[in-house]
């Protein structure tokens, strides 16, 4: 077991990363497309557009934190002033396909239009071209991540295999820096929750407010004790509600009282690694 811990910038202890998916409508929509019709189910998702996004912000515009926030296509094209707004705040945009494709369902061509359409629409509307992806919820295939380098992904952040960034083996002569992520670190598992469709299907959540957050602070010194990095993955429809939105505020807070910690967008983490 290699626990040799990884190099930071400027001699620090750790990294931290702190990455929103702008799912939207999309998630439920992807568990059943008939959802499209059922707008309780659909106002999940959009109650993170309308409300959540905007208290995140808030959050890290007060503590100058700078996010990395991976967005479908179609949420850029559909919510274009929320989008815009996080441009203008200085948070990197990242691609998340287009429209919350499980990409392992597709063919080669089918991922290539959905990667090129993603990209795209995010230049169509905020006017930068995303260099980082992560793939919706479902399964994804070593072709769509040759395919992302192919649309000029410097990196990805899908992989569970590792606690800190790497160059993946992309088996045809290339390599994309991965940033590894993991479900403990991810609220939608936790808070994710209807009838119908139901989610989760053996229903019987919603987490337990304190626990998610001691799960979080847990894995977070863990990963400060042993030089790694540390990612959080967030769903404004999730977190963003009144009760939940103190506890990325605890969180930070907690994080806050630690020397030495580098947080970093997907980008910086890209640029560092090329540098090294």
């Amino acid at each position: 077991m290699n626990l040799e811990k990884t190099k930071w910038p400027d001699g620090k202890k750790c990294a931290a990363m702190l990455t929103i998916n702008l799912n939207a409508e999309l998630f439920w929509l992807q568990i059943d497309p008939s959802c499209k019709d059922m707008p309780k189910t659909l106002s999940l998702g959009q109650y993170g557009m309308t409300r959540g996004v905007d208290r995140i912000l808030s959050i890290l515009k007060e503590r100058g934190i700078k996010a990395t926030f991976f967005t479908p296509g179609w949420v850029a094209e559909q919510y274009p002033d929320k989008l815009k707004r996080i441009k203008e705040e200085g948070h990197e945009i990242a691609s998340l396909a287009y429209k919350h494709e499980n990409m392992a369902l597709l063919t080669e061509e089918e991922q290539e239009e959905a990667m090129k359409k993603g990209i795209e629409a995010i230049q169509n509307v905020c006017g930068v071209t995303p260099v980082g992806f992560r793939a919706p919820e479902g399964e994804l295939t070593l072709d769509t991540l040759r395919i992302a380098k192919k649309y000029g992904m410097h990196y990805s952040s899908n992989l569970c295999d590792d606690d800190r960034p790497y160059q993946k083996d992309l088996e045809n002569g290339e390599t994309l820096l991965e940033i590894p992520i993991h479900w403990d670190n991810y609220d939608l598992p936790y808070f994710a929750f209807n009838y119908h469709p139901a989610f989760p299907k053996g229903q019987g959540r919603i987490a337990n407010y304190t626990g998610v957050i001691n799960n979080w602070k847990d894995e977070f010194y863990g990963c400060y004790e042993y030089g790694l990095c540390y990612v959080l993955q967030l769903d404004p429809a999730a977190i963003g509600a009144p009760g939940r939105i103190g506890l990325l505020e605890e969180l930070l807070d907690y994080i806050d009282e630690f020397d030495s910690v580098w947080w970093t967008s997907g980008e910086e983490m890209y640029q560092y690694y090329q540098n090294k």
